[in-house]
């Protein structure tokens, strides 16, 4: 006879959410994010086995660090983040980066040119947003440390230009998560049909060109960006990923930068195309909506690691043994990385193990029996709180897009892409500015950039675009309809910024005649 399932008394309350408020907001008060989410494990743990120190022992290290570092897409995701460190490692090496900044310090002239250049690779570079933080961190990271643009505003553009792209791009990992959670439905027919709803994702976008443009910051992003322009690109005074970005003389071309990116982007696609069966048979959308992106990236730049080392030794830029001292120094500059992303997981194993996606699924479903019309609205928020909470945005769309399909399969098919785009809006917005979520670490290591920094001065901007996107919801909601809710949003969204310019060109102002 089996033993009966293991389910802790608080299963499924508000305390599943403890550990990782706890964890979040020790990060932002203590400015130290190892321990901080060390102690919301721990909580985790404790609330697991109910305050048993052998349970606790066990579950923190047995059910949640082996348990995530022993999960096979986990692991592909590492293997691919140390192969994307050994190629910046050997782009460097090789003089390609030195190249390129050279060439980019002679096509762009200023701050505002290396921010639109961030955010238009950001953009291009739509496939997937681990691939999208890591590459234009590296690609950008020159140029922008010439025009002095401080690391934590990059990791800002970076950040805000991988999940909130991906969501609205029909060829990316994301849409292939998101078309797996709509079951009994044409997910990608879904997908495609939300993108115009996806207010967060839109005017993400709008506010972050409208900022560069505008020459605007505030929050305490603003002091980041004051030091920067004094040649402090830090502000803290330490740079927390490595430190193997230094200039290399060498007869390094920018072709040395260029062909490993491309190289890189073409074996992705080709990697995830694969993993989605495109050489069994299946047509292209078709294997990217079923492709495997934590197998497809790592097999992708494998094969990208190993073009480039040949590559680089039919140029003669770099020797095979030095390409091969590149793999350690790689290595090690995303190990804080690492350690990161495997506490983050490890602490959503943690909430996993206590309910939350239960507890959170029953407050949907009570919601559910309200105001219709106001359903995107509360979904979008109840997304967003939860991808903060728990770092995922793919977590939050399993838990979420279900109940919302159940609520309105049969009834309102306009008002079920509504709340699919909403619940998808608001788990980017929520995963965009969570100190656990594993794409706001990828773009701290992709800018190089204290975590905890990029953290703090990116949530006053998305929150000033959550609180508009909140707006065109309620607005959705009753006029049903994506083009007048997305005007007023845009219309808002620039307004804002023009009022944030005046007060903080006002504010200058008066410090000066003070």
């Amino acid at each position: 006879m089996e033993a009966a399932e293991y389910i802790p008394e608080l299963y499924a309350t508000f305390w599943a959410l403890i550990p990782p408020i706890v964890a979040i907001v020790l990060a932002l008060i203590t400015k130290e994010v190892y321990s901080s989410l060390f102690v919301g494990i721990v909580i985790g743990g404790l609330l697991y086995s109910g305050f048993q120190f052998e349970g606790t022992v066990v579950h923190v290290f047995e059910d949640g660090i082996v348990g995530v570092l022993t999960d096979p897409y986990n692991m592909g995701i590492i293997v691919f983040l140390v192969v994307l460190g050994i190629m910046v490692a050997m782009m460097n090496k090789a003089g390609g980066s030195a190249a390129f900044g050279k060439w980019a310090s002679v096509h762009i002239k200023s701050r505002v040119g290396a921010q639109l250049a961030t955010i238009l690779l950001g953009v291009l570079i739509f496939i997937d947003d681990y691939f999208n933080c890591l590459t234009v961190g590296s690609v950008m990271r020159p140029v922008t440390d010439k025009h002095k643009v401080s690391r934590a505003k990059l990791a800002y553009l970076i950040d805000a230009t991988a999940a909130p792209v991906c969501i609205i791009a029909p060829i990316s990992s994301w849409a292939a998560a998101v078309t797996g959670f709509v079951e009994g439905e044409d997910g990608f027919s879904i997908f495609l049909r939300a993108i115009p709803y996806n207010y967060y994702a839109l005017l993400t976008i709008v506010m972050m060109v409208g900022l560069v443009l505008m020459k605007v910051d505030f929050g305490s992003m603003k002091l980041h960006e004051d030091n920067a322009g004094k040649g402090d690109l830090f502000t803290t005074g330490a740079e927390e990923y490595g430190t193997n970005d230094e200039v290399v003389e060498s007869k390094g071309k920018v072709i040395d930068l260029i062909f490993p990116i491309v190289t890189l982007i073409v074996c992705c696609v080709i990697g995830m195309i694969y993993t989605g069966k495109f050489f069994e048979g299946a047509g292209f959308i078709e294997a990217f909506s079923d492709c495997d992106a934590s197998v497809g990236l790592m097999l992708g730049s494998f094969f990208a690691l190993v073009i480039t080392i040949v590559f680089y030794m039919a140029r003669k830029v770099l020797k095979f043994k030095e390409s091969m001292n590149c793999v350690p120094e790689g290595f090690k500059a995303m190990v804080p990385a690492i350690l990161i992303l495997t506490f983050a997981w490890t602490l959503k194993a943690m909430t996993d193990s206590l309910g939350a996606k239960e507890y959170v699924a029953d407050l949907m479903y009570q919601a559910s029996s309200g105001l219709l019309n106001m359903l995107p609205a509360i979904i979008f928020v109840v997304a967003c709180f939860l991808a903060f909470a728990t770092g995922t945005s793919w977590g939050t769309f399993g838990i979420l897009i279900p109940i919302v399909v159940h609520t309105f399969e049969n009834s309102d098919p306009t008002m079920m892409i509504i709340s699919i785009s909403a619940c998808m809006a608001g788990a980017v917005c929520g995963d965009h500015c969570s100190p656990i979520s594993d794409t706001t670490i990828m773009a701290s290591a992709g800018a190089r950039c204290n975590h905890v920094n990029h953290v703090s001065t990116q949530i006053p901007y998305v929150i000033v675009v959550a609180a508009v996107s909140f707006v065109t919801y309620v607005i959705a909601g009753f006029v049903q309809s994506p083009v007048l809710p997305l005007i007023m949003g845009i219309v808002m969204t620039i307004a804002i910024v023009f009022m944030i310019r005046y007060l903080t060109t006002k504010k200058a102002d008066g410090e000066i005649n003070g």
